[in-house]
Formats: structure tokens, C-alpha cells, sequence
């Protein structure tokens, strides 16, 4: 399951993972507590995790027992072990931590802060699918994307007085209409629920990510996702994913796919300066699989030279293999690289070869760098 495959099953509500703008809850009835939790999520998106368990801390003191707290700290988990994989360490208290979270917004009743809780349960809800989506625990998915589903045709009842609920009407307006368009396979599930709008979905969503702050980071991936994929807009999407990068420069999945879209618009100075002031980052083993393959990209794209690229392709899906899932996209870049280059060389075996590989892992076909 690539990731275009796994939005589809996000589509109906359990994209959204990240949403902590309760806006008239019991926990935000001041201001003070309000700037406490953006100050917190902005210090998640930004890598600074040191200050983030601080936020966490003061909100558990200043909230003992709500909901959010288990959140909070599941946010922390996934960000600071990302890519989470079934093998991590982190794994099973991120889980433990979700579980709990929906666990106590189930049992709340309570309809003076119903928007509130529902918004929490549906951020726990909507990061553990993406936990389980992205690592292929099918078995998992299906029995919280059910119950789910209820909880986002819910959220739809808020969204002329909470302003951050249009991001699951985006969302889920958007895909409804253009997953089905793209995989036609999907058109019989897609007709089971209500029609969606791709025009007011995009509205939507950018509307919450120019007035959002909670909000913004989820809006910006995901406008830069669908223009990349599904408008086949390049220079749309190397907006938002540079607006993006400039908002959390010490995120390096950010700053990863602003290089991949300044490569895709052959912005390739550009793409080089990122890379070469992207020390911070190199930390990270996942940004540096994907930095050998952009390396790759540059060699055979800018300098022309087939054969320092091919050894960066090479090097790179080594690297990302240990990342399961997360690196099939960047190994698919790879692997069209490679292809090109075998069909350059006249090794038409390698050439188809790779190409298959590319395909079968790549999200979007027309996203192969040629």
C-alpha cells in the first residue's frame, strides 16, 4: 500500500492527526492556556521536543486527567521517532498513549465540551490510522476507520463556529471527488458516501492554512501533496511546501520535500543551497537516504554525470530500505533514475527492470524527475 493508497483510506476522516485548536472547551476558557498548547505544537513541528515535554509537563499540571495530555505526548512520540516503525522502541508507548486518549474521549458524554473532545478523539483516532496505514497493519485500520468515520461526519456539524473543522470538510471534500478519479477502482466504495466538492475542498484547506496556526503545518502537506499529485501543479505545491520549511526550518521532512520540489521545477541551484546549508538535519538517517538521492538527481539532471548518479541511486535505496514503507517513495525516485540511465547505456533488461520497480513503489507515476 503506497501512500496514495493510504490517503484513500484517510479520506473519510482520518487524515487529520495533528488538530488542537479546542476553541471553546474547557481547557482553552483563557488565553494563557491557549498559547500554551500552540507555543507546544509548534515546538513538536519544529524538532525542538526538549521544550516540548516542558508544554507537556505544565499541561498536565495545569489539566490533570484530560484527554489531551495522552495527545500531547503521543504527538511528541511520533514526531521525535519518525519515521515510527513496527520495529522502534517508541512504538508500543506511542500506541499506549493514543489508546488511552480515545479511550477517555469515548467515555465522555459530556455536550458542554463536545466539540472539544471530539476534536481530540478524532486527532488520537486520526494519528494512530497513519501509524497503522504506514506500516501495513491493515488488521488494525479497518476496525478504528469505522467507528472513525462516524466521529468525522460529526465534526461536519461544527464547522460554522470552529474554524479549523474546515480542514476535515477539505479533506474529505477534495479526495472524495479526486481519489475515485485517479483509481478508478475506487468509484463503487467512493458512491457510499456523500459527494465531496474538489473546488470547495481546496478552498477549505487554504483557507486553514492562511488563517490557522494549529492547523497550518497539516494544511500546508496536504495542499502540497494534492497539487504535486492530483493537479500536477509543481510550482502551487513548491509554495506551500516552502512556506512550510520557512515555518519549521528544523523539520527535516519539510525541508525534504521542499528539495523535491524544487528538483521537480529544475530549480536545481536552489535545490543545492538547501542541501549544502542542511547540516541541522543530517542527523536525521531518513533525510540523509533522501539527500544521497537527491545528490542523484543533481548528478544526472544538472552535471550530466550517469555515472555519479547511479552510484548516489544505488547508495540511496540502500540506505531508505531500512525504513520500510516511509522510503518507497524516495526509492522509486531512485529507480526511475535508474531506469533512464540503463536506457541511455542501451541495457534495455535494466531499463525495464528498473522501471517496474519505480512503479510499483511510486505514489504518483507522473513524479519521476524526467
Amino acid at each position: 500500500m503506497n501512500k496514495s493508497r493510504k490517503i484513500s483510506i484517510l479520506v473519510f476522516g482520518l487524515a487529520l492527526y495533528i488538530s488542537t485548536s479546542l476553541l471553546d472547551g474547557q481547557i482553552l476558557k483563557d488565553s494563557t492556556s491557549i498559547n500554551l498548547i500552540k507555543r507546544g505544537i509548534d515546538y513538536i513541528y519544529d524538532f525542538q521536543f526538549n521544550n516540548a515535554y516542558k508544554v507537556s509537563a505544565e499541561l498536565s499540571n495545569l489539566y490533570p486527567g484530560h484527554p489531551i495530555n495522552h495527545l500531547f505526548k503521543g504527538m511528541i512520540i511520533y514526531w521525535e521517532n519518525y519515521p515510527l516503525i513496527t520495529t522502534s522502541a517508541a512504538r508500543e508507548s506511542f500506541e499506549e498513549e493514543m489508546h488511552e486518549c480515545i479511550e477517555e474521549c469515548d467515555k465522555n458524554k459530556n455536550q458542554a465540551v463536545e466539540a472539544e473532545i471530539l476534536l481530540v478523539n478524532l486527532c488520537a483516532r486520526g494519528l494512530l490510522l497513519l501509524y497503522y496505514t504506514d506500516n501495513y497493519l491493515s488488521f488494525e485500520v479497518f476496525p478504528l476507520a469505522s467507528s472513525t468515520y462516524q466521529c468525522i461526519r460529526r465534526s461536519f456539524n461544527f464547522t460554522t463556529h470552529y474554524s479549523d473543522f474546515y480542514f476535515f470538510t477539505g479533506v474529505y471534500n477534495y479526495y472524495r471527488e479526486a481519489y475515485p478519479e485517479v483509481h478508478p477502482i475506487y468509484k463503487t466504495l467512493a458512491f457510499l458516501f456523500p459527494k465531496g466538492s474538489k473546488v470547495n475542498g481546496l478552498q477549505d484547506l487554504q483557507a486553514v492554512a492562511k488563517s490557522s496556526i494549529i492547523l497550518k503545518a497539516e494544511a500546508y502537506s496536504f495542499l502540497t501533496l494534492i497539487f504535486l499529485g492530483y493537479e500536477n501543479n509543481y510550482q502551487q505545491a513548491t509554495f506551500y511546501s516552502k512556506s512550510l520549511h520557512i515555518i519549521y526550518p528544523e523539520n527535516p521532512e519539510y525541508l525534504g520535500s521542499y528539495i523535491k520540489n524544487l528538483l521537480l521545477i529544475k530549480q536545481y541551484n536552489e535545490a543545492e543551497n538547501e542541501i549544502a546549508s542542511s547540516a541541522s538535519n543530517l542527523k536525521s538517517q531518513f533525510f540523509q537516504a533522501q539527500v544521497t538521492i537527491f545528490k542523484g538527481i543533481l548528478q544526472e539532471k544538472k552535471y550530466h554525470d550517469n555515472n555519479q548518479a547511479q552510484q548516489f541511486y544505488l547508495k540511496g535505496i540502500k540506505d531508505i530500505s531500512v525504513f520500510r514503507s516511509y522510503g518507497n517513495e524516495y526509492a522509486a525516485y531512485a529507480y526511475f533514475g535508474l531506469s533512464r540511465i540503463s536506457d541511455l547505456n542501451g541495457d534495455m533488461d535494466n531499463k525495464k527492470r528498473y522501471l517496474d520497480l519505480a512503479l510499483k513503489l511510486s505514489d504518483f507515476r507522473n513524479i519521476d524527475f524526467d
